[in-house]
């Protein structure tokens, strides 16, 4: 199953993970992890996981109620 998991964490970091994603869903959620990382702004940190593809981890920082 497909499953990307959004975490926002007590720093204000938003962390999303995902697994595997099958290949008539990776373009859509390679799409949406770009676009939630445009929409955040700010440093972005890719984080391969093993068993994972390079989009695993997506993290954004938020500060004095920016989004970075």
């Amino acid at each position: 199953m497909d499953k990307i998991t959004i975490e926002v964490l007590d720093d204000g970091t938003i962390k999303t993970t995902t697994d595997k994603v099958s290949m008539p869903n990776h373009q859509n959620a390679e799409g949406f992890l770009k676009a939630m990382a445009t929409l955040c702004g700010g440093t972005v940190k890719r984080v391969r996981r093993i068993g994972a593809s390079l989009h695993s981890a997506l993290e954004a920082h938020t500060h004095d109620g920016h989004t970075h």
